[in-house]
């Protein structure tokens, strides 16, 4: 799976997810507790209920309901929302994601594209995240969907901003190329974890210096695509080791980091190692930043797709897409 957005219950889906393989469960006595600096305030507001009533109505999957996401109410109510393309099961099994794991039988809605840009154009928002479930059924592993979903939300309204937040399409180029061709402005991709830490963490099939490479290409094939990565704290990382990742990050053209804490959705999955504190996720945004990150969103409740980045980054996007016009 391609997301971060493990919430204050559980990544997105829900408790239908398969055991993860092998994963340590620890007794609820010695399980640690959570602590306050993880509580939000119930979400509200008039932009929050017109949107969760209209995707409701719609039959939109959005990972900011699914994954349960701490900050749904502050990005819903400034026009921000991410919806995830291509069904609601995975063919991959990662250890930290609450996703459905099974295989879909290369069962696609081919009309999702358009749906989904009637539906946005009706909501009114202005930051769009687009990201998916992995497809290793599909022959293009959803590449072209991926592709086409941007192309329509481009033409109907062209000051719309788009990320995408991709799985790995495992390595291969074309596939990658498919999407940068349709121009999102904002392609991310995470890493999700250090990498001594990968193979316990993620399916086999997601390796770290693969997503690396998904990041890289992007820049070779399109370097004023702006690239975005996140990483989860929380799962038994060492210091060095994240700022390994970060140098790895750096070294690949990646512009922008998210911290965010690990949650673990069930007793199924990973546990939390270490409940990491505000003033330690200020220490690492003062760090990526001193690397030459242009931006960085490090928090506790931070996600991939947290609006606060999606603040910088769409000044950024405008700044761009003046400069291309010549103004």
């Amino acid at each position: 799976m391609s997301l971060n957005e493990t919430g204050t219950v559980a990544n997105p889906e829900t408790s239908t997810a398969q055991p993860a393989q092998g994963a340590a469960v620890k007794p609820a006595a010695e399980r640690i507790a959570k602590p306050t600096w993880l509580k939000v305030k119930a979400p509200a507001g008039e932009n929050y209920l017109r949107i969760r009533e209209m995707a409701s109505e719609l039959k939109l999957a959005t990972v900011c309901q699914e994954a349960r996401c701490p900050n749904i109410g502050e990005c819903w109510g400034g026009g921000t929302a991410t919806f995830m393309l291509m069904g609601e099961v995975c063919t991959r099994g990662c250890r930290f994601c609450n996703v459905k794991t099974g295989n879909p039988k290369g069962k696609i809605d081919n009309e999702e594209p358009d749906k989904i840009g009637w539906a946005i154009a009706q909501m009114g928002l202005e930051y769009v995240v687009l990201t998916s479930v992995d497809r290793d059924d599909l022959p293009d592993q959803g590449a072209d969907h991926f592709g086409r979903t941007i192309e329509v939300l481009k033409k109907n309204d062209p000051k719309l901003i788009v990320e995408v937040l991709t799985p790995d399409f495992r390595g291969q180029s074309e596939l990658v190329e498919r999407i940068v061709r349709a121009k999102p402005d904002v392609f991310a991709h995470n890493i999700e974890t250090v990498e001594r830490l990968t193979k316990r963490v993620r399916d086999p099939r997601a390796t770290y210096r693969q997503s690396l490479r998904v990041l890289e290409m992007v820049k070779e094939m399109d370097p004023t695509r702006y690239t975005k990565s996140s990483i989860m704290l929380g799962l038994g990382e060492e210091k060095e080791e994240v700022l390994q990742a970060l140098r790895d990050l750096r070294a690949v053209g990646c512009d922008v980091v998210t911290f965010g804490q690990y949650l673990q959705p069930t007793k199924r999955h990973l546990k939390v190692e270490s409940f990491v504190t505000p003033e330690e996720f200020a220490e690492w945004q003062k760090v990526s930043e001193s690397m030459g990150f242009l931006y960085v969103a490090s928090g506790p409740l931070v996600r991939s797709s947290y609006r606060a980045g999606e603040f910088f980054m769409k000044g950024m996007v405008e700044r761009q897409r003046l400069a291309a016009q010549g103004e």
